[in-house]
């Protein structure tokens, strides 16, 4: 799940929380599911055929809220197929809040079971790029994104192939307005929040649904392009 509670893809600061809570925050935020060096030598970069797809995708409650932390962690099938997900991933795009929690995946923890690893393993081997105004370097396997964030993101599409994920409704908004979000996958939960952070950070127009997917036992996937 994910710490979408926060205000976490506008390159603003962290909030105050305790260690175990931003460890509590790391773990759920594995569904998208990063100085600091440039990892596009691994990649499968286009040789001028289709551009690579901006997708958007979070667990969300019925109600539409994206507050992992109150719907808790998902069941085993689902974690599954978030490590899968991140596995075949070109790349991640994050904000500066996320990118800092998701950097807990970075070092080892005594505490991990085998799905802990497994994850960790996945994510450290997809290249980030991290948005940010503020940061002056990122992490391994991580490139730095200032500047003229629409021509950077235009010029990754463009390059890659493949998947990149957008972290968080923030970012996701911005970059929504700009016309850069190909695709939407709402992991839909069967719980009922009442409250908290939309999946969708404002308004859009039009979208069409294009495929839906029953993910383990209860999660239901509606995967939808622009109209």
């Amino acid at each position: 799940a994910g710490a979408e509670t926060l205000e976490s893809h506008c390159g603003m600061g962290l909030p105050r929380e305790s260690q175990d809570a931003k460890t509590a925050i790391a773990r759920q935020l594995v569904e998208f599911q990063s100085g600091g060096s440039s990892s596009t030598q691994s990649l499968e970069t286009n040789g001028g055929g289709n551009m690579a797809k901006l997708v958007f995708g979070l667990q969300q409650s019925l109600d539409g809220y994206v507050d992992h932390l109150e719907m808790g962690p998902p069941g085993p099938a689902v974690s599954h197929h978030f490590v899968e997900h991140v596995r075949e991933l070109a790349g991640i795009v994050y904000g500066r809040r996320t990118y800092e929690i998701m950097q807990y995946w970075d070092e080892d923890h005594p505490d991990w079971d085998a799905r802990d690893h497994d994850f960790a393993a996945a994510w450290r081997s997809r290249p980030k790029w991290v948005v940010s105004r503020s940061l002056k370097s990122v992490g391994p396997n991580a490139t730095l994104v200032e500047g003229d964030i629409p021509a950077a993101i235009s010029g990754l599409k463009a390059q890659l192939v493949g998947d990149m994920a957008v972290a968080g409704p923030e970012l996701a908004g911005s970059l929504t307005n700009l016309g850069l979000i190909d695709e939407y996958r709402l992991y839909l939960r069967p719980i009922v929040l009442g409250r908290g952070t939309p999946f969708f950070a404002g308004p859009r127009s039009s979208l069409r649904l294009v495929a839906s997917d029953l993910i383990g036992e209860s999660v239901i996937r509606l995967t939808y392009v622009p109209a």
